[in-house]
């Protein structure tokens, strides 16, 4: 699953590939595989605090941007992972970027496994949760998808893993909250590239096998 994700981060454009983990079997699996491998710390609180102390290894400076594909997403579009890197950069006053998506199904609607993101007017992200929101109390209303990728900037790694971690994020399970609550503003990319499911849960995975087959 996670050799499937590299090759995708490859086809993005990057410039360097690196798979950041505790596990010594997925070090193994990647090597193998040919790909580059960074054994990190095994007490990380977040997967952006495991980012941090791999960008540190991998000596970038603090301009340079990260994107975060989570190894759980074995068939993330490459041209979502460019273009999450672009919106970054196209907004030099923010330090981290990510994607959504319209949800078109009520399974994804109400699936805590979905993340959801509600945007300002400028297309900031408001707040992130696994329940559904906006909650239609009206007809109408768009709900969008968030899936697990980031960009940051390499400084704000570095302090990202400094910031205590919020009660939302805790509460939720997700660490993007922690910027948010700090005052950190998200911009996000509305795609009109549906993103496949990722895999959180076992019929997740069999979908997936399914699909690559």
């Amino acid at each position: 699953m996670v050799v499937h994700v590299c090759e995708r981060a490859q086809e993005s454009g990057a410039r360097t590939v690196a798979v950041a983990t505790d596990d010594e079997r997925i070090f193994r699996a990647v090597e193998q595989a040919g790909h580059r491998a960074l054994m990190t710390r095994n007490d990380h609180p977040s997967g952006t605090d495991r980012i941090a102390e791999a960008a540190a290894l991998l000596g970038l400076k603090d301009e340079e941007v990260v994107v975060n594909v989570q190894g759980d997403e074995p068939l993330v579009a490459p041209e979502v992972i460019r273009d999450v890197a672009l919106t970054l950069e196209r907004n030099p006053e923010s330090s981290m970027s990510t994607v959504c998506h319209p949800i078109h199904d009520e399974a994804s609607l109400s699936s805590p496994h979905v993340v959801k993101v509600v945007l300002d007017a400028a297309g900031y992200a408001l707040y992130f949760s696994r329940s559904r929101i906006p909650y239609p109390r009206e007809a109408g209303g768009v709900c969008y998808r968030h899936p697990g990728i980031y960009a940051y900037r390499t400084g704000f790694l570095k302090k990202f893993s400094t910031l205590t971690p919020s009660p939302l994020e805790q509460t939720e399970a997700l660490e993007q909250l922690r910027a948010l609550w700090h005052g950190y503003r998200i911009p996000v990319f509305i795609t009109a590239v549906e993103m496949p499911p990722g895999v959180d849960t076992p019929q997740d995975l069999e979908a997936v096998r399914k699909m690559l087959a």
